[in-house]
C-alpha cells in the first residue's frame, strides 16, 4: 500500500470524534488488513527497542515502555473484531480467517521472547508505587506461564499449537454462526405459532419475508439450547420442532459438524498445557484466576449438582401433574410457565406489553444508575455506531464531566453472533488520557417498522446484565492499559455485572420502567410482590441446566494430554452422567456443538466464572440491603472500591475493601434454593 493510502486509512488516524470514537462512516472491510500489516510492523519495532535498549532495565524503559507499545495494534484489533462478531460479512469472515493465526504468531514472538522476559526479571520494584509493582508482577508471570522460560523446540511447537488452535477458533465461531442461522424454524401457517403474541408474530413474519418466504413465519434462534418461544407456544408440535433444532446444531444432520472442531481444539489445548507444565488446559487456565486451584473449582460444582438435580425433579414432577401427562424437553419451558401462573399467578409472557425497550433502558438501565452513581445519559444521533441499530450515548457524572461513550445495538440480525456481550472498543487509561467507549449487544427480534421493541423478563434481565459490564468499563481508573476495566480474571468478570441485577425490581426501580406500553399503566404493585415471590420456582432447572454446561466445559478441558475423546456426542454424554446432571428433560446451556464460550470465547475451562462470581454478587446484594439499598453513598462506595480498580489491585482484595471481608457461601445458596 502507498503512503499515501496508508495515510487515507481512517483505522491509522487518530480520529477526530469524542472520546476517540471509529469514524464508522469511513471504515471499510478493504482497511483491515493494511491496517493490521502496519500494527504489527510497529508493534515489532517498538519491542526491538525495548528488548535492545543498551541501557540497564528499568520501569521506565522496559514495563512502561511495554504499556506504550502496541496501541495501534489495541486500537485495530478492538474496531474488527466488534465488527467481526457484531456485523460480519463473507468479506470480514476471510479477513478474520487470515488474521487470526497472525495474531496469535504475533503474541507468541512477544510473549515467547526470553531476552524480553529476562529485562522484567532485572527491573528493581523497590520505590514503585502499588500499580507499578503489580504491573511487573503481572508481566513475569504472563512469561512464564505462557513459555518464555522453555527450551527453543517446546516453543516452537507451541507456535504451532497457539496458530492452529487460533485458526480452529475462528472456524467454530464462524460456522456456529451460520449453524444458528440455517437453524432458525420455518413455519407455514400462523395458527403453528398459537401463543405468540401479535408483535412477536409480526416479527417471524417480517423475519421469514427477508429470507424469501412472504406468507410464512421464521422462528429465530438465540445460541442457548432453551429459546424463548417455548415458554408461549400452545402448538406441542411446533415446540418440539423449535427445540429439536436448537439442541442439534453442530452435529452435521443439516449443517456444519462443529463437535469434531471442538475435538480438535480439545486434544490440542490438552498438548499445549502439558508443554506448558500442567496437568490439563483446566489447570492451566485456573493458574492466573480467582479461584484458588481447579479442585475448589470441582468441588464447588460438585457440592452445587445434587441439590439442582432434587430441585429440578421435584420441578418436573409438578410439571407433569400441571400438564395431565409426562412431558420431554421442548414441554419444561411452557408448563413451566403453567406452573408459575397457577402457583404464583405471574404469566411472564403476559407481562411484555410492560417492558418497552425504550423504557427498559432510559427509565430502568439509565435511571438506576443516575440514582446510584449520578450518571446522566444523552444520545447522540450525531455519532455514528457501526450498524444503524447501534445507537450511541455520551455519559456525564454528577459534576458534569464527561465519563465516556456507551453503544448499545440490541437487535438480532444474521451478521451478529447470538448471545449477549459487552466489548470495550477504547480502553480508559490515564497512561494515554484515554476514557471509555463500550458496546452492548443483545440479540432481541427486531419488530415490524413503527411497532413496538416488548422484551421478555428475561431480555430485561439481560439489558441490566450487559449495563453492569459497561460500568466496569466505563468507571475503570487505572493508570496502564493492561488493569483497564473488564480486564480482570475471567471468573471475577462476571460479578460486576450480576450485581446490577439486583434492580431489576427494585420497588424504585421497577415502578418507574415497567409501564404498559400504550395505556403508561404500572405494572401492579401485587404483580411485582408475586415475581418476588416466585424467584426461586425454577432454580432447579436453572442451575442444573447451567452446571450441565459448567461440568461439560470441565471434562473436555480437565482432558490428559494424549487422550482420546472418541466420539463427541458420547463423550458429552459421558461427561454430564458422571457429574450427576444428566437428565433428558434438561439439557445443558449450551451442548459441544454450539457452546462458543469455551471453544470461539475465553470461557475455556472457565464457564464455573458465572457461578462462582455469583458467591460475590449474593454477598454484595446482602451488603445493599442492610445498608440502605438504592443510595449514592452506596454507590459510590461501590464505584471506588470495586468497579474503578480494574485490575490494578487483586480482584478478592478489592472486594474485601468494599465488603470489609471475604466471601462467604450461605446467600447464594439461599438465593438459589440450594440450602
Amino acid at each position: 500500500m502507498t503512503v499515501d493510502e496508508l495515510r487515507e486509512n481512517p483505522l491509522l488516524r487518530e480520529s477526530p470524534l469524542p472520546y476517540r470514537l471509529p469514524v464508522f462512516s469511513e471504515i471499510r472491510a478493504e482497511h483491515y488488513l493494511p491496517a493490521f500489516e502496519k500494527a504489527f510492523a510497529d508493534h515489532l519495532a517498538e519491542i526491538e527497542a525495548i528488548r535492545n535498549n543498551p541501557e540497564p532495565a528499568d520501569f521506565a524503559n522496559t514495563a512502561e515502555a511495554m504499556e506504550r507499545s502496541g496501541t495501534l495494534l489495541r486500537h485495530v484489533a478492538l474496531v474488527f473484531f466488534n465488527i467481526s462478531s457484531s456485523d460480519t460479512s463473507e468479506q470480514l469472515q476471510a479477513i478474520e480467517t487470515a488474521i487470526a493465526p497472525r495474531l496469535s504468531e504475533h503474541m507468541d514472538a512477544i510473549q515467547l521472547d526470553s531476552k524480553l522476559y529476562e529485562r522484567f526479571s532485572q527491573i528493581d520494584t523497590a520505590g514503585l508505587d502499588r500499580e507499578s509493582g503489580r504491573l511487573v508482577e503481572k508481566y513475569r508471570e504472563e512469561f512464564i506461564r505462557m513459555g518464555a522460560a522453555l527450551d527453543d523446540q517446546a516453543k516452537q511447537r507451541l507456535r504451532e499449537l497457539n496458530s492452529t488452535l487460533s485458526e480452529l477458533s475462528t472456524k467454530f465461531s464462524q460456522d456456529s454462526l451460520a449453524n444458528l442461522n440455517s437453524a432458525a424454524v420455518l413455519f407455514d401457517e400462523v395458527a403453528e405459532l398459537a401463543g405468540l403474541s401479535s408483535n412477536e408474530i409480526a416479527a417471524a413474519a417480517s423475519a421469514a419475508e427477508q429470507t424469501g418466504n412472504l406468507g410464512k413465519y421464521l422462528l429465530t434462534l438465540i445460541q442457548p439450547s432453551a429459546q424463548p418461544a417455548l415458554e408461549s407456544l400452545h402448538n406441542r408440535q411446533s415446540r418440539r420442532r423449535l427445540h429439536e433444532a436448537s439442541i442439534s446444531r453442530g452435529q452435521g444432520l443439516t449443517d456444519t459438524r462443529t463437535l469434531d472442531l471442538a475435538v480438535q481444539m480439545a486434544t490440542l489445548r490438552a498438548e499445549r498445557a502439558q508443554i506448558l507444565g500442567f496437568e490439563s488446559h483446566a489447570d492451566f487456565e485456573t493458574s492466573d484466576q480467582t479461584a484458588p486451584s481447579l479442585a475448589s473449582i470441582n468441588s464447588m460444582l460438585g457440592q452445587f449438582a445434587p441439590a439442582a438435580v432434587k430441585n429440578a425433579l421435584a420441578e418436573a414432577a409438578a410439571l407433569a401433574e400441571e400438564a395431565g401427562h409426562s412431558i420431554e424437553p421442548w414441554d419444561w419451558s411452557y408448563y413451566s410457565e403453567k406452573v408459575r401462573k397457577s402457583r404464583y399467578d405471574v404469566d411472564l409472557p403476559a407481562l411484555k406489553p410492560y417492558f418497552e425497550l425504550e423504557r427498559v433502558l432510559n427509565d430502568g438501565v439509565f435511571y438506576a444508575a443516575n440514582k446510584l452513581y449520578g450518571l446522566s445519559f444523552t444520545e447522540r444521533p450525531d455519532l455514528q455506531g457501526y450498524h444503524p441499530d447501534a445507537r450511541v450515548w455520551e455519559i456525564h457524572n454528577d459534576d458534569g464531566s464527561g465519563l465516556g461513550l456507551f453503544i448499545g445495538d440490541y437487535y438480532t440480525r444474521d451478521s451478529k453472533n447470538g448471545g449477549a456481550w459487552m466489548n470495550p472498543l477504547v480502553e480508559q487509561s490515564d497512561l494515554f488520557g484515554w476514557q471509555s467507549v463500550v458496546v452492548n449487544n443483545l440479540n432481541i427480534p427486531k419488530p415490524p417498522a413503527g411497532e413496538p421493541t416488548l422484551l421478555s423478563y428475561d431480555e430485561v434481565v439481560t439489558c441490566f446484565h450487559e449495563f453492569g459490564h459497561a460500568l466496569h468499563g466505563l468507571f475503570s481508573d487505572v493508570r496502564y492499559p493492561r488493569f483497564s476495566g473488564t480486564e480482570v480474571p475471567r471468573d471475577f468478570v462476571e460479578y460486576p455485572s450480576q450485581v446490577n441485577e439486583m434492580w431489576i425490581l427494585w420497588p424504585e426501580i421497577v415502578s418507574n420502567y415497567a409501564r404498559h406500553y400504550e395505556t403508561g399503566e404500572p405494572l401492579p404493585e401485587e404483580t411485582i410482590e408475586k415475581l418476588r415471590a416466585a424467584k426461586l420456582w425454577g432454580e432447579g432447572f436453572a442451575t442444573t441446566e447451567y452446571l450441565g454446561a459448567a461440568l461439560l466445559d470441565q471434562a473436555w478441558h480437565q482432558l490428559a494430554p494424549g487422550a482420546e475423546p472418541g466420539d463427541p456426542l458420547a463423550f458429552e454424554a459421558a461427561a454430564l452422567e458422571n457429574a450427576g446432571v444428566s437428565l433428558d428433560l434438561i439439557p445443558p446451556r449450551y451442548r459441544t456443538g454450539y457452546f462458543n464460550h469455551i471453544f470461539a470465547g475465553g470461557y475455556s475451562a472457565g464457564y464455573y466464572a458465572y457461578i462462582w462470581s455469583e458467591v460475590l454478587d449474593a454477598e454484595t446484594v446482602e451488603w445493599f440491603k442492610e445498608n440502605g439499598g438504592l443510595s449514592r453513598a452506596n454507590g459510590d462506595h461501590f464505584r471506588k472500591e470495586l468497579l474503578s480498580v480494574g485490575n490494578r489491585i487483586d480482584p478478592l482484595q478489592a472486594f474485601r475493601n468494599f465488603r470489609g471481608r471475604d466471601a462467604r457461601i450461605e446467600p447464594l445458596l439461599t438465593r438459589r434454593g440450594l440450602n
